[in-house]
């Protein structure tokens, strides 16, 4: 069955329609769970219907629910219908609200309603209504998604009512640390440190996390390329998938070593698992591909990348590199990353990310350079420059480590932790405070990037069709500008990048992307909200014209606003479905608008027949009268 996709507040609902359960509402007095035509109740009550399951005896649920709209004792009926990856049933109540674009006079608004046959329930003020369909008109999601389309429009949404456990789907994790992992959400304090931050300087992850209802797709797989993988480690151990060490040339990882402790935290902060302790990584759904073995050699460059293309990484993480200028990349390597970049994926590329480094130079690490990777600076929990953090016009986008209070993360078991400080030996924990685990403060740009690594992860979970390149746009376009207005110039900043990232804005725009990428195939009309997509070079239409009656019934497909559009749509259903296209030119707005209607019938049930060929098709439209529109 077809899905209908309806902006719901910030996102939009992917909605399917039950293959057996329907909604009704009846009489007063009637009785409907008894009704002879009622298989099995499921809610007693649901947006005011009664959810059931119908005794279909070889009918459709269609044709089933159509005939049961005739019974006597049955006011309303309506399909009920699934959120994506959800269980819980949703009806839809029957009314629309409807915010309309400014200027838009009672009088355009009236036509919009009578457009879908809509009924006025209430005028919330000048440009906002609650409306209700009618009997003659189409189902309320498909006018809300009509709706959304129409240039008068700002916004239409359907009033769904669905079970109140839906508001409690999503459940944060309850790793022990949770509460003290700030660049998550940022509360202002850090309770195990009694330590006070700046409210809201964080990444925005959890919102993030409440937009997808989850932590994202176990299907995507994140590298990490370092040194000292703890792959025993309780948050990493369930996840790791293909690891390779390029210093033994297998998958039995180097490890035991103090020297090489690198790769655990980094690791953990991307993608460490939430399962109830310790702490929780940006991704804990994603794969985690260990990829030991660091190295400056053109050869072991070539291998490391050509090893997480060939094997399936998404992402790359690499908090490493050189600031030296006597080890400046040479063609192989930049060659050997862009290859990554620009053919991973099946030709959409790795999203790579490299570090900018901790030197605190006026220029970024040579690999972070790179034009294909996102360059990761840092800043603080007070949404403050991190003083260490390179800075250049490479820095792609900086996220929250240390630089007054750290970042918590996973540590190998052989870590010796850091023994002296200024004031005293502190060992994994820089204000002295032992904490339960294998755990420790970490930091650097080293922290930054595989928090935006994760990032990225929940980025392809909400739409694996991203290109590297996209993800790398999404993630500047909708980051955070911090810090003084004057550190920006034309949008971006040597220190910050186009700002501190926001997880939650980047994945909305992810999913819109999404939406729009599906909700604009050549089988559904691109309407009056749309740019229009007619170009030169679109082909020539032979037509006539002759002027139809305002009679009949026909199948509207939508309102455009170029006519280029309307060519095309004309000649494709004249093509399919061997009909006359009849066009209604009309003023909305001081603009010209143009209804697309396929065939003309003297029965409501011809076109009907006609709609139901055009929807089996793919083709959206709506049965409507004529009358009046001549």
């Amino acid at each position: 069955m077809s899905d209908y996709k309806i902006k719901s507040g910030k996102g939009v609902l992917v909605l399917q329609k039950s293959a057996s359960l329907v909604g009704l509402k009846g009489h007063e007095k009637a009785d409907l769970s008894t009704a002879d035509f009622v298989r099995q109740e499921v809610l007693p009550s649901l947006g005011g219907f009664k959810v059931v399951s119908l005794q279909k005896n070889g009918s459709t649920l269609d044709d089933k629910l159509d005939e049961v709209r005739q019974r006597e004792e049955v006011d309303l009926g309506t399909h009920v219908y699934f959120a994506e990856g959800s269980k819980k049933p949703l009806v839809p109540t029957g009314e629309i609200f409807i915010i309309f674009q400014p200027e838009v006079d009672e009088s355009e608004q009236a036509m919009v309603l009578d457009e879908y046959k809509l009924a006025l329930v209430e005028r919330r003020s000048a440009d906002r209504v609650t409306a209700k369909v009618t009997k003659d008109s189409p189902n309320p999601l498909r006018v809300a998604q009509a709706l959304q389309r129409i240039s008068l429009v700002k916004m239409a949404e359907p009033d769904l009512d669905m079970l109140l456990e839906e508001y409690d789907a999503f459940a944060m994790p309850t790793d022990t640390f949770i509460a003290d992992e700030w660049h998550l959400k940022n509360d202002g304090f850090i309770p195990s440190g009694r330590y006070t931050t700046k409210k809201g300087a964080d990444a925005k992850i959890v919102d993030a996390w409440k937009r997808l209802d989850g932590f994202g797709s176990p299907d995507v797989v994140l590298a990490v390329i370092d040194n000292g993988f703890d792959i025993s480690h309780p948050d990493l151990k369930p996840k790791v998938y293909r690891p390779w060490d390029l210093w033994t040339m297998s998958d039995r990882l180097s490890d035991g070593d103090p020297g090489f402790t690198h790769g655990t935290p980094c690791a953990s902060l991307a993608v460490a698992v939430a399962n109830g302790q310790g702490m929780v990584g940006v991704a804990p759904n994603a794969k985690f591909m260990p990829v030991s073995g660091t190295s400056f050699s053109v050869a072991a460059t070539e291998k490391m990348f050509e090893y997480c293309v060939q094997n399936g990484a998404d992402v790359i993480s690499c908090s490493w590199g050189t600031t030296d200028t006597r080890y400046t990349l040479n063609s192989l390597k930049e060659e050997a990353i862009a290859k990554a970049a620009r053919q991973g994926r099946g030709g959409k590329g790795c999203v790579i990310l490299f570090a900018a480094g901790n030197e605190g130079l006026d220029y970024v690490n040579f690999y972070a350079a790179h034009p294909d990777v996102i360059c990761v600076a840092a800043c603080d929990s007070k949404d403050r420059y991190a003083s260490y953090s390179n800075q250049g016009a490479e820095v792609s986008i900086c996220a929250p480590s240390n630089g007054d209070w750290p970042l918590i993360a996973a540590r190998a078991a052989w870590d010796p932790g850091t023994t002296v400080r200024g004031d005293g030996p502190f060992l994994y924990w820089a204000d002295g405070v032992s904490r339960q685990g294998p755990y420790k403060h970490f930091g650097g740009t080293s922290g930054a990037t595989p928090i935006v690594a994760g990032i990225c992860a929940l980025l392809l979970s909400a739409n694996p069709k991203l290109t590297a390149k996209e993800v790398k746009e999404i993630l500047q376009s909708t980051a955070d500008k911090i810090g003084d207005a004057s550190e920006y110039k034309n949008g971006h900043s040597r220190k910050f990048g186009y700002g501190r990232v926001n997880a939650d804005r980047a994945v909305a725009e992810a999913l819109r992307r999404k939406d729009s990428s599906t909700g604009t195939s050549t089988t559904k009309p691109t309407t009056a909200t749309v740019t229009p997509q007619v170009v030169s070079g679109q082909g020539l239409f032979r037509f006539s014209v002759e002027r139809q009656a305002s009679q009949g019934f026909s199948v509207q497909l939508g309102v455009f606003a170029d006519y280029g559009n309307v060519l095309i749509q004309a000649e494709k259903m004249e093509r399919l479905f061997s009909q006359p296209v009849v066009v209604n030119i009309s003023q909305v707005s001081g603009k010209t608008a143009y209804r697309v209607l396929v065939g003309v019938f003297d029965k409501n049930a011809d076109a009907t027949t006609l709609q139901k060929a055009m929807k089996a098709a793919g083709v959206d439209g709506f049965v409507r009268d004529l009358k009046g529109l001549g």
